[in-house]
């Protein structure tokens, strides 16, 4: 959160996140003794996974969590505290805050210290606490911070320094005889026919392995041999398996055609098959292609059966086998269901998510492998490798793909939905109801306002179990939606929901856009009122409170019509004579809440002649009473 956001943003940013409670992306601490050094595996665990927000000045009780209270002398002492050590490297190891990402606000007079962690890049991990990276490394899951183990951190430091990739490690011992030649014989056929005029096609065996990266010559110690890269893609599986090479290798692919977790096909080493890198991808690839729609499609004369899809599935194969860490413990899984495809490998993601849609960034783990697949034309360079999957499946107007990381062993899932969760009817309810606003929309606010639409109403808990989005994206684009007026917030706290802006309740900026009570506006208002101004008065001063079923029945029949503005103003300043929440007055006036709260409200309280009980616009318990006279 940054200083763009008036104090009314940043009161209800602070709601939203009370709403949503802890959880990856979100930690509360008291701090009404002080500063707790224990915020520090909290701030080493979200740079080390996805970032996120620690709120000081909150604690958590049996029935909730409430604001702990904190003064601004109490907040301004746990800020000044936060500088001293972040920037101290005997306490925490790298600062990465701005003064941006380090907030105090007043919230209703209880003050909070927010703290924004930003993810950390690659080369900056791991960010860790107390000097030693074994003893003070951290991630975060849903459960919360745990310690990451040595063998975790060297992942994180071999990531950190991609001058040697993983896969160019030279392997001792290894020889031709673990070398599955017809893969590689299969491997030139197909580098011919994609590249005819390569130089490279006159090599021979031991020439073409040098010239791909799978055996090299360490210029400094003078050691050579078959690297990873060339034992994973030709090698027999049992030399894979060696303890040496890559013991979790296992490659599997399963198709699951109903709603039970029962495979229908399957290909794994069940020991018919040479099992490496090349066999597997090209025995499941066909797989994966055959369940999509094939077009007939001419190109220069000649019929073109592939697809933008097919390139994404191509691409998507190719990557799952080049950003794999094949020294953790997982290994490659691709699930077909019927309606999305899941490919799995192990490890962690080498770039933020925001990285991974913007596209145009490469960071590859294992380079040799990547020259490898193309040299056979299946995979890009340069970053462009997202861009097809992501074009390809939006051509196919399915749901866009995306990333998901696993902790323990690390794996990173990339899912592509094989159905649409735009359907081009849900887009023009949309754009019917909330205008050509919807034009300007990215996929992930269009979908969350299609299920906003569908469910009537949504929390962040549901659009979580429903939405292909990251708990952290979720919040940013609520937040976005509601400051734009297309969707509503109620109720505060893990009640905190949203609906639709159904047109009868303004935007805050269609609020200022609004004109005010002048002369010429409710003379406007007074011509669309019934025209026997007599027997209207008569009607609303009849239609004053009561206690008898009477005056009840008298007061619904005047709110049957439309009433003019000096009527409404009568009516609900004989209601208001004590507090009363938007939603009483709804109920009074037998009008809707929506309409009441930003139609009928905001020009009273301009007027003067409601007052509300807290200062804060969109407070929860916000409450309204006709302004009394001095």
């Amino acid at each position: 959160m940054t200083n763009q956001y008036s104090t009314e943003d940043q009161v209800a940013y602070i709601y939203e996140l009370l709403g949503i409670g802890e959880c990856e992306e979100i930690e509360f601490k008291s701090a009404k003794g002080g500063f707790a050094k224990e915020i520090w595996p909290t701030y080493s665990a979200f740079a080390n996974t996805h970032g996120g927000v620690i709120v000081l000045g909150v604690k958590e009780e049996n029935d909730g969590l409430r604001l702990s209270g904190l003064t601004r002398e109490e907040a301004e002492q746990c800020k000044d505290k936060l500088w001293s050590q972040v920037r101290n490297k005997e306490v925490i190891s790298l600062c990465l805050l701005s003064n941006e990402d380090v907030q105090i606000i007043d919230v209703d007079g209880s003050f909070v210290l927010t703290v924004r962690v930003p993810q950390a890049t690659r080369i900056q991990r791991p960010v860790y606490w107390k000097r030693i990276p074994d003893d003070g490394t951290y991630r975060r899951n849903a459960t919360g911070d745990f310690l990451c183990t040595p063998a975790e951190v060297r992942r994180m430091m071999a990531d950190a320094d991609l001058s040697r990739p993983a896969d160019g490690r030279i392997l001792k011992g290894f020889t031709w005889e673990d070398i599955d030649l017809l893969s590689l014989e299969q491997y030139r056929r197909l580098f011919m026919t994609v590249h005819p005029d390569h130089p490279w096609v006159t090599e021979d065996n031991d020439g073409l392995m040098r010239k791909l990266g799978g055996y090299r010559r360490d210029r400094e110690s003078g050691e050579e041999g078959f690297t990873l890269a060339g034992l994973l893609m030709f090698g027999k599986f049992e030399a894979i398996k060696d303890p040496a090479c890559a013991p979790n290798f296992f490659p599997d692919y399963k198709e699951i055609t109903s709603d039970s977790d029962r495979w229908s096909d399957r290909i794994y080493p069940d020991g018919t098959w040479e099992v490496n890198l090349f066999q597997f991808y090209r025995r499941v690839l066909p797989k994966l292609q055959a369940s999509l729609p094939t077009p007939f499609r001419l190109e220069d004369g000649v019929r073109r059966d592939g697809t933008l899809a097919h390139e994404a599935l191509r691409e998507a194969m190719a990557n799952l086998c080049v950003h794999a860490d094949y020294s953790e413990e997982a290994s490659l899984l691709v699930t077909k269901y019927p309606d999305k495809i899941i490919l799995s490998n192990p490890g962690v993601l080498l770039i933020s998510r925001e990285q991974f849609f913007r596209g145009g960034e490469s960071v590859c783990r294992n380079t040799s492998l990547q020259q490898m697949f193309m040299m056979m034309g299946q995979a890009e360079k340069a970053g462009s490798g997202v861009d097809k999957i992501l074009r390809g499946w939006k051509a196919s107007r399915w749901g866009r793909p995306y990333p998901n990381e696993l902790l323990r062993p690390n794996k990173v899932e990339l899912v592509m939905p094989l159905e649409s969760l735009l359907d081009p009817r849900i887009l023009t309810s949309l754009k019917d109801q909330l205008g050509s606003p919807i034009d300007e929309l990215d996929e992930n606010e269009l979908l969350l306002l299609a299920t906003a639409q569908s469910e009537g109403v949504i929390s962040h808990e549901r659009l979580k179990e429903l939405l292909p989005m990251h708990p952290a994206d979720i919040t940013k684009v609520l937040q976005k939606l509601r400051r734009d007026g297309l969707l509503i917030a109620e109720g505060r706290g893990r009640g905190c929901v949203y609906h639709l802006n159904d047109g009868g309740e303004a935007s805050e900026q269609m609020m200022q856009a609004m004109p005010s009570n002048n002369a010429s506006s409710e003379a406007q208002m007074m011509q669309a009122a019934p025209s026997n101004d007599a027997s209207s008065e008569e009607q609303m001063i009849q239609a004053t409170p009561s206690n008898d079923a009477s005056s009840e029945e008298q007061m619904m029949q005047a709110t049957k019509r439309k009433l003019s503005a000096q009527e409404t103003e009568r009516l609900v300043c004989c209601f208001c004579t004590e507090w009363r929440t938007a939603q009483e007055i709804a109920d009074y006036l037998h009008r809707t809440k929506d309409h009441v709260r930003n139609v009928i409200l905001p020009r009273l309280l301009k007027q003067g002649v409601l007052e509300q009980r807290f200062s804060v616009k969109r407070h929860p318990n916000q409450q309204y009473r006709a302004g009394r006279e001095e």
